[in-house]
C-alpha cells in the first residue's frame, strides 16, 4: 500500500515525468560491490586512455630530432642539387626587402587561401604620421567552384573583383594589385608564380603547373570591364611578415597558424642556390606543410594522424600541416573520440551517425572549450556533444564530469604537440625577432622555442591582417623597386 501511494503522489507532484520504482535487493552489500566494480572499470579506462594519448607527448629529445630533420630538409630545399627532390621546397619569393616607411599610394589586394575570398582597397600614407586605411569585402567560394575548372574559379574571382570595384566606385582606375595566393607556388619573378599543387580542399583543374597571375589576367581580359596592374603574387605568410616589419624593422620571420601552417624568413642570397646573385637577402617561403612527406616524421605520427591523411583529398601530402593546422585538428579529435567510443569509453560504445560525419567536430571547438573556465567547460561540452552526438531525437546518457575528463584529454593531447611542433619549425631559422599569428597555445609555443633555441632572443608579435595589408605593402615595395629600375 505504501509503494502504491508513493507512486501515485509522485506522479501528482511531477506530472511531466515518467517515474518507475524498483525494489533494491541487498543494496548495501551488492551495491558496494557494484560501486567497486564501476570504479575499477573507470580506473582501467583512464589508464588505457592515458596510454593511448601518451603518443602525442613528445620528449625534449624527440623535439630536437624533429628540429634537426627540419633544418636538413630546409637546407635540401635551398640547394640546386637537391631542390627538385626536396619536400620542403624553400621557394624564393623575389621580395628583397621589408618596408622602410616611405611607401605611399592606393593599392588593391586579393586574398585567396580558403573558402572565403577577400578583395581590399588599401590606402598607405607615409610621412610623420604613417597610416594604413583598409576597405574590404568578403565573398564565398562555393565547393563546386573550388573543385571545378580553373576557368570557373578565376571567372568567379574576377566577378568578385568587379563587384568590389563597383562597390568602392573605382572601376575606372588602373590600380597596382597584390595577389595573396596561399598555395605552394614556384615564383620566377615578383609577378609570376607557378602553382605547384593545390592544398586546403582546392582541386580546380588546369591550374597546377600554370602561372596564377597569367590565369588572373586572362580572367580579367574575358570580363572586358576593367584593367589592373598586377605587381606581385604574394604568399600569405610573407604578407604576415611584411605587416609586422612595417611596424618593427627587426621582424624577419613570418609564421601562419591558421587553416594551414607555413613559415617564411629573410635568407642570405648566397644560400639561395635557385636564384642568381649573392648580394643582399630575399624572403624564402618554406612551404613546410610538406615536411614529412618523405617519411621522416613517421615515427611520431599517430594512428589518428594517419587516418586523417588517408581520407583527405591529397593523401600522403602536406603531412606536417595535417598534424598541426586548423583545418585538421578537429578531425584528429573526432577520430580519437570515435576510437574511444568503439572501445567503450564513451556513449556506451554506440557511435552516432553524426559523429561518423567527417569534419563535424570543428577545430574552433578546441579553442572555445579551452577558453572557458572549468564550470563553463562542462556546459560547453554538454552543448557541443548534444549538437554533435544527438540526432533524430537520439541522446546518449553519460556523466558530465566523466565526459569532461574524457573529452578534455584528447584536446590537451592534440593541442600540446601542435604548439611544440610549430615551435620546432620556428626554432629552425635563427633570427632576432619572430612573429606568430596567435592562438591559444602561444604560451606553450613561446616556452618551447626558448627551450629549443636557447641562444636566440625571440619576440612574438601579432600580425594584423597580413594577407591583406601585407600584400599591399609588398605591392608598394615592388612599385618603388620598379620605378627605381626604370
Amino acid at each position: 500500500r505504501y509503494a502504491r501511494r508513493l507512486h501515485k503522489t509522485t506522479r501528482r507532484l511531477v506530472p511531466d515525468s515518467e517515474v518507475r520504482f524498483l525494489l533494491s535487493e541487498s543494496g548495501s552489500g551488492k551495491g558496494a560491490a557494484m560501486v567497486t566494480a564501476v570504479a575499477y572499470r573507470l580506473s582501467e579506462q583512464h589508464r588505457l586512455i592515458d596510454e593511448t594519448l601518451a603518443e602525442f607527448k613528445l620528449t625534449h629529445e624527440q623535439l630536437l630530432q624533429v628540429k634537426k630533420r627540419m633544418r636538413a630538409e630546409m637546407e635540401a630545399g635551398l640547394k640546386k642539387k637537391t631542390h627538385e627532390t626536396a619536400k620542403v621546397k624553400m621557394l624564393p619569393t623575389f621580395v628583397r626587402s621589408t618596408p622602410d616607411g616611405t611607401e605611399n599610394g592606393d593599392f588593391l589586394a586579393l586574398d585567396l587561401g580558403g573558402t572565403n575570398f577577400r578583395v581590399l582597397l588599401v590606402k598607405i600614407r607615409s610621412g610623420k604620421r604613417r597610416t594604413v586605411e583598409m576597405h574590404n569585402k568578403i565573398y564565398a567560394i562555393p565547393i563546386e567552384v573550388m573543385q571545378g575548372t580553373g576557368e570557373e574559379l578565376f571567372d568567379h574571382i574576377v566577378t568578385c573583383i568587379s563587384d568590389f570595384l563597383d562597390y568602392m566606385g573605382i572601376k575606372g582606375a588602373r590600380l597596382p594589385l597584390g595577389f595573396t595566393f596561399s598555395f605552394p607556388c614556384k615564383q620566377t619573378s615578383l609577378d609570376a608564380g607557378i602553382l605547384l599543387n593545390w592544398t586546403k580542399g582546392f582541386k580546380a583543374t588546369d591550374c597546377e603547373g600554370e602561372d596564377v597571375v597569367y590565369l588572373l589576367r586572362e580572367g580579367i581580359k574575358r570580363r572586358e570591364e576593367f584593367d589592373l596592374d598586377v605587381v606581385a603574387v604574394v604568399n600569405d605568410t610573407v604578407g604576415t611578415m611584411m605587416t609586422c616589419a612595417y611596424e618593427d624593422p627587426n621582424c624577419e620571420i613570418g609564421l601562419i597558424v591558421g587553416t594551414g601552417s607555413n613559415a617564411c624568413y629573410m635568407e642570405e642570397m648566397r644560400n639561395i642556390e635557385m636564384v642568381d646573385g649573392e648580394q643582399g637577402r630575399m624572403c624564402v617561403n618554406t612551404e613546410w606543410g610538406a615536411f614529412g612527406d618523405n617519411g621522416c616524421l613517421d615515427d611520431i605520427r599517430t594512428i589518428y594522424d594517419k587516418a586523417v591523411d588517408d581520407f583527405s583529398l591529397n593523401a600522403g601530402k602536406q603531412r606536417y600541416e595535417k598534424m598541426i593546422s586548423g583545418m585538421y585538428l578537429g578531425e584528429i579529435v573526432r577520430n580519437i573520440l570515435i576510437d574511444f567510443t568503439k572501445r567503450g569509453f564513451l556513449f556506451r560504445g554506440q557511435i552516432s551517425e553524426t559523429l561518423k560525419t567527417r569534419h563535424i567536430f570543428e577545430t574552433k571547438f578546441l579553442s572555445q572549450i579551452e577558453r572557458d573556465s572549468w564550470r563553463a567547460l562542462l556546459a560547453s561540452l554538454e552543448r557541443t556533444w548534444v549538437s554533435v552526438c544527438a540526432y533524430a531525437g537520439e541522446f546518449f546518457t553519460i556523466s558530465t564530469e566523466f565526459l569532461a575528463m574524457l573529452t578534455s584529454k584528447p584536446l590537451d593531447a592534440v593541442q600540446m604537440p601542435v604548439a611544440v611542433l610549430h615551435s620546432t619549425g620556428a626554432a629552425g631559422p635563427s633570427s632576432p625577432t619572430a612573429l606568430v599569428s596567435f592562438h591559444s597555445f602561444s604560451r606553450i609555443m613561446h616556452q618551447t622555442v626558448k627551450d629549443l633555441a636557447p641562444n636566440c632572443d625571440v619576440t612574438f608579435l601579432l600580425s594584423e591582417d597580413g594577407s591583406g595589408k601585407g600584400a599591399a605593402l609588398i605591392t608598394a615595395v615592388g612599385c618603388k623597386l620598379r620605378e627605381a629600375e626604370q
